[in-house]
């Protein structure tokens, strides 16, 4: 109300100084009073007696708006004053409508937020625009580390920046992919080095620890000596055939590839390992409800199956079951259990994910590297006693 009645105050002022101004005679005077009244009514002048004048009033008032749409009520902030014109006594009534200034204060307050709220806007929008510009070599060099799969012997190359902080961590990246795929290669020629080597001689003992055993005239206690020889030699030569196996399967050594029906291979392997299935009373529930053509080294694929079976047969127990299922693109064998295998250790070398087995530790890193080398999808789960690992072409 304070600007209102501030409003009212300026207005009385200057109707005050423009009459004064214009010096008109008291009968002009009246027919320009007359006049002012009628095209400003939102004033209101006529003469008074000196014993009318009395001390200036403000108040509001509600009263009829006749210059609005619909003839509606509305507050007016009234001044109530006088002045002297030619020694002659004048009432001013000054009337300002509160809604409309309320209104008009409104629309501002709106037009304001409205205002406000798209700088805001504007500025988020533009400091998104520049975060994204400034960390957007970053997020580059973030989305090559994360395809980067030392595996594939790979160099990456950084975009280049202008960024100082940026430019330093591409070539620091970069020298440290160079040494680690470095060191990775070394490792991977010495295991193939290493393994290749050890053939040779591991056969000869082999062989030489045969020869002995067959010996006539050995008596009970050198017998057993020769086979506590026998059997970690046979699995030292399993290891290094191993290890010479993934060597190759990570170089790409197997790279012809033909059409590959793995129902047939199924059917061989549960042939090849039937002495073995039934030593242990093993029996094989196959179900081919499609069968699958895939194109591969017929050899990768005949191990993958190999050791997939071995790796159900060894985890079976005696007089138990294992189920082998074709549908569409997918393989799974399933065999009976007592606890889950180790998931998060499943596929790493010279580790045994059951507590329990004797074998080398290997058997699952080979079928992950073939799964890897033609991009299959390899899973495991345990459900209801059961292990299953389902292989999806």
């Amino acid at each position: 109300m304070n600007e209102l009645d501030e409003h009212n105050s300026i207005i009385k002022s200057r109707i005050e100084s423009q009459l004064k101004e214009i010096e008109l005679k008291n009968e002009n005077l009246g027919e320009f009073i007359n006049l002012w009244n009628i095209l400003q009514p939102g004033t209101l002048i006529h003469r008074v007696e000196a014993n009318q004048v009395k001390d200036d009033s403000i108040y509001t008032v509600v009263k009829l708006n006749s210059y609005a749409p619909e003839k509606e009520e509305d507050r007016f902030r009234v001044l109530d004053t006088y002045i002297n014109l030619n020694n002659e006594h004048y009432h001013i009534s000054i009337e300002t409508n509160v809604e409309e200034v309320d209104e008009t204060l409104l629309a501002i307050a709106i037009v304001t937020f409205i205002f406000f709220g798209l700088l805001i806007v504007g500025f988020i929008l533009l400091n998104k625009s520049i975060s994204k510009n400034i960390w957007k070599p970053f997020n580059n060099t973030l989305e090559k580390l994360k395809q980067f799969d030392i595996n594939k012997n790979q160099n990456l190359q950084f975009d280049t920046t202008e960024i100082e902080e940026f430019k330093e961590l591409n070539k620091e990246l970069t020298e440290l992919i160079e040494r680690s795929n470095q060191s990775f290669n070394s490792q991977k020629t010495f295991i193939e080095n290493a393994s290749h080597e050890l053939q040779t001689p591991l056969a000869v003992l082999k062989s030489k620890i045969e020869l002995l055993s067959q010996s006539a005239g050995l008596n009970e206690s050198i017998s057993s000596k020769i086979d506590a020889i026998n059997n970690p030699l046979s699995r030292v030569i399993r290891i290094n055939k191993n290890l010479l196996l993934l060597a190759k399967i990570e170089n790409k050594q197997f790279s012809e590839n033909v059409e590959v029906c793995i129902g047939e291979l199924v059917d061989d392997n549960i042939i090849l390992l039937q002495d073995y299935i039934e030593a242990k009373e093993i029996s094989i529930q196959l179900v081919k409800k499609e069968d699958i053509n895939i194109q591969c080294n017929k050899l990768l694929s005949e191990i993958l199956l190999n050791n997939l079976f071995i790796n159900a047969i060894n985890n079976t127990d005696n007089k138990q079951f294992i189920q082998v299922e074709l549908d569409k693109n997918k393989l799974t064998i399933s065999n009976s259990g007592k606890q889950a295998l180790l998931t998060d250790k499943l596929y790493q070398r010279f580790v045994n994910v059951d507590n329990e087995s004797t074998n080398t530790g290997l058997g699952l890193s080979i079928i992950k590297e073939i799964c890897n080398r033609y991009h299959w999808t390899i899973t495991y789960e345990f459900k209801n006693s059961m292990h299953s690992f389902s292989i999806l072409f």
